[in-house]
């Protein structure tokens, strides 16, 4: 219960610095209005707890279950995606409204319950929503990162003060036999596609012990890395040059000088940040001219410790920090796997062996997107840091960069 109510208060929580302008502007087809993402995680409450486990139950409106629905066929037709900020009504306080009423249902439902499976549908849903916030946000990025203005969503500086990057240094692995995915009896919660576990065959490799900077960034630019096709994958040069590519989302370049809009707004580019919101198909690029590769998503598991330490959701930087000073280059000690960025892997995203998705329409959650799609691995400066775990197979296609993507190398050895 208590999981329950901080993930809901924190969805509102997130919108309180915005205009009621703000809450229905869909930037791209793939972004969502900051309304449509409050109205649907409640429809998801509603329509998967509430409507299947109270007897009478009687919707908050007939239209909600098209007007929200994602992608649920079980359900019935989705609205369509690329519509989303047509929807001048509901009204963001009818959609507020909506909120209360479901979250007061839910409290009712909750009340001296026993059904595991009610619980189990809870903690799904609550997870489902913080992926929603993390969403919420970058969508939300994206629509003011396009905007002449630049706006800020947050108003204070966001990022301690800069600092010189030691040289990237390759940690060794042993590679071997290891077990990766999550076991079906553990007790944390994971989604269906981290399981289940089962063994892999390492090859022995090196891993960068940060991730890629601005400034390393820069030079593959200045390099003509835009314009050097040998270094690209068919697929990424076709698109690169179809969108006309020539630096990662949100750089604008003013009199030869570079910015980055950040959530604070536009600022000159700080060359010792990790670069952020590059595709796939740039990733690829990037690592083939440093002479280096891409990590599989089970070198990253194998790997990349989890960290506590960073600026998660709720620490309110929204923006991947510089590497720690005093430890930037010690060597053994792989950093910023967490709460920076996500981190483009050279996997394909599909089923582990054995898998098997949820029962009934639940299980079209993540199973049917195992198509076309590369994993990345991590969690970004806008994760929430209870919904990041070192199982956790996020999945993106790969000329997607309006999410907080990064680069994260690695060698054969």
């Amino acid at each position: 219960m208590d999981l329950f109510v901080r993930v809901r208060e924190l969805s509102v929580a997130l919108c309180a610095p915005l205009e009621i302008e703000d809450y229905g502007v869909q930037p791209m087809a793939d972004a969502s209005p900051p309304k449509w993402h409050l109205a649907h995680t409640t429809w998801f409450f509603e329509t998967f707890i509430l409507k299947e486990f109270v007897p009478g139950y009687q919707p908050v409106h007939e239209q909600y279950e098209y007007l929200f629905n994602s992608y649920y066929n079980g359900v019935g037709t989705p609205f369509p995606r690329v519509s989303r900020g047509f929807l001048s009504r509901p009204t963001v306080a009818q959609v507020l409204d909506y909120r209360v009423q479901i979250d007061e249902a839910m409290h009712e439902l909750l009340e001296g319950c026993d059904n595991e499976e009610i619980w189990r549908r809870l903690v799904l849903g609550c997870h489902h929503e913080q992926q929603h916030q993390e969403l919420l946000i970058t969508d939300l990025k994206y629509n003011f990162g396009h905007n002449p203005l630049y706006p800020a969503y947050v108003s204070a500086p966001v990022l301690p003060a800069a600092r010189t990057p030691a040289d990237m240094r390759f940690v060794e692995q042993s590679g071997g036999i290891t077990y990766v995915g999550v076991n079906a009896t553990s007790d944390s919660f994971f989604f269906d596609n981290e399981g289940p576990d089962h063994q892999v065959l390492l090859q022995p490799y090196a891993v960068g012990d940060r991730l890629v900077t601005n400034g390393e960034y820069l030079e593959f630019i200045n390099d003509g890395g835009y314009a050097n096709p040998q270094i690209w994958l068919a697929e990424g040069w076709a698109h690169q040059l179809q969108q006309g590519w020539q630096c990662p989302e949100y750089w604008v370049q003013r009199d030869g000088q570079w910015f980055e809009y950040r959530l604070d707004g536009l600022h000159p580019l700080r060359l010792d940040l990790p670069v952020v919101h590059v595709s796939g198909h740039e990733a690829f690029a990037y690592a083939n001219w440093a002479g280096a590769r891409l990590m599989t998503e089970f070198e990253f598991e194998a790997s990349v410790p989890l960290q506590t330490e960073g600026g998660y959701l709720e620490q309110g930087f929204f923006h991947p920090m510089a590497c720690p000073e005093a430890s930037a280059g010690s060597g053994g000690w792989i950093k910023q796997g967490f709460g920076q960025t996500w981190q483009w892997t050279a996997s394909a995203y599909g089923p582990y062996p054995g898998y098997e998705p949820m029962a009934g329409t639940l299980g079209e959650y993540n199973g049917k997107f195992m198509s076309s799609q590369l994993v990345l691995r991590g969690a970004s400066c806008v994760t929430p840091q209870t919904h990041a775990r070192r199982t956790y197979r996020n999945f993106f296609y790969p000329p997607d960069r309006w999410q907080f993507t990064g680069i994260r190398l690695a060698k054969n050895v």
